[in-house]
C-alpha cells in the first residue's frame, strides 16, 4: 500500500491508473477503523481495480461542543488494517492541504441538511456536503462506498452528486453490528461498560417499531412517543425517533411504502445513531 499526504501526490499515483483503464474506488473516512469501515473497503476491492481510502478528520463537520478535538486518531494502526486487507493507496492529508489559507467555499443541501442530525448538529452536514465534494474533486473515483448506519449522510451525498452532477457512483453498504445488534461506530469506544450494556436498547426500539409498522400499525406519532419512552426506560436520552419516506427523510403517510426509521440518543457522553428501512407490503 502507498501512502500520500498532498493531493498532487496522489493525483500523481492515479495517472497512471487511469491510463491503463484501471477503475477507482474510493472509501472516504475519518480514522479510528473498525470492522464496519474494513467492510466498506472489501466490497470496493470486490468492485474496482485500484482502491483509495482517506483519513481525514473534518473540521467543518464538528459544531462547536464537539468532540474535534478529542476525536480518536489511530493513523498507525489504521494503515496497518488497510495495508492487510489490500488497499492500494491511503489518502492522510493534513487540514491545511484540505483547507487552504482563506478557504470561503461551503456546498448546503437544502431540504436535507437541517433534519433529524441537522436539527441539534447545526452546520454539520455542510461541512459532510464541503469535505465529500471536495474529496470526489480530488479523487475522481468510479465508485464510492459509505455505511448505512448514517442513512441520512447517505442519502445527502447521493442528493449532492445527483443535484451537481459529479460522475460518481454512490454505493451503501449494510451497517456492521456486534453480536448484541449495536452498530459499530468510532465513538462506540467513549462507552463506559454499564453505558455499553445500554446501548443496544436503540437498535431493538428501531426494530420494535418496523415490526410494528409490517404488522398493521398506522399511528406513526404515537408509535415515535412510545419508542421514545421506552428509551428514557433504558437508560438513554432520545433526540429524535422518526418514521420517514425513504426518499425524502421526511415524516411518512399511511400511503408511503418505502420507509426509514431513524434515531439517535445520547447515553452520558456518547451520541449514538441508527436506522432500519424497509418496505410495507401493500394491504
Amino acid at each position: 500500500m502507498s501512502t500520500v499526504t498532498t493531493i498532487e501526490a496522489l493525483r500523481d499515483t492515479l495517472k497512471p491508473w487511469r491510463k491503463a483503464g484501471n477503475s477507482v474506488a474510493f472509501v472516504p473516512t475519518m480514522g479510528n477503523l473498525h470492522d464496519g469501515h474494513l467492510q466498506l473497503v472489501e466490497k470496493a476491492k470486490e468492485c474496482a481495480d485500484k482502491v483509495v481510502v482517506s483519513l481525514f478528520v473534518n473540521p467543518t463537520q464538528f459544531g462547536v461542543g464537539e468532540d474535534f478535538d478529542h476525536y480518536p486518531r489511530t493513523e498507525s494502526e489504521d494503515a496497518k488494517k488497510l495495508d492487510a486487507i489490500g488497499t492500494d493507496l491511503l489518502f492522510l492529508p493534513s487540514v491545511s492541504e484540505i483547507y487552504p489559507i482563506n478557504h470561503r467555499t461551503s456546498i448546503s443541501v437544502s431540504g436535507l441538511s437541517d433534519l433529524h442530525c441537522g436539527k441539534t448538529r447545526v452546520g454539520h452536514f455542510d461541512g459532510v456536503a464541503t469535505i465529500v465534494c471536495k474529496l470526489f474533486n480530488i479523487v475522481q473515483p468510479d465508485l464510492a462506498f459509505f455505511g448505512e448506519k448514517d442513512f441520512q449522510q447517505l442519502t445527502l451525498i447521493r442528493a449532492l452528486v445527483r443535484d451537481l452532477n459529479i460522475p460518481v457512483e454512490i454505493r451503501g453498504i449494510e451497517t456492521v453490528r456486534e453480536d448484541d445488534g449495536l452498530a459499530m461506530s468510532s465513538r462506540n469506544g467513549y462507552l463506559s461498560a454499564d453505558e455499553r450494556l445500554a446501548a443496544p436498547a436503540l437498535y431493538r426500539s428501531l426494530c420494535q417499531a418496523r415490526d410494528r409498522i409490517l404488522a398493521g400499525e398506522q399511528n406513526y406519532p404515537a408509535l415515535e412517543k412510545r419508542a421514545m419512552l421506552s428509551l428514557r426506560e433504558a437508560g438513554l436520552q432520545p433526540e429524535y425517533f422518526s418514521v420517514c419516506r425513504q426518499s425524502s427523510l421526511m415524516p411518512a403517510s399511511t400511503n408511503d411504502m418505502e420507509l426509514v426509521i431513524l434515531a439517535a440518543a445520547r447515553l452520558g457522553k456518547t451520541r449514538l445513531i441508527d436506522n432500519v428501512y424497509f418496505s410495507k407490503t401493500p394491504l
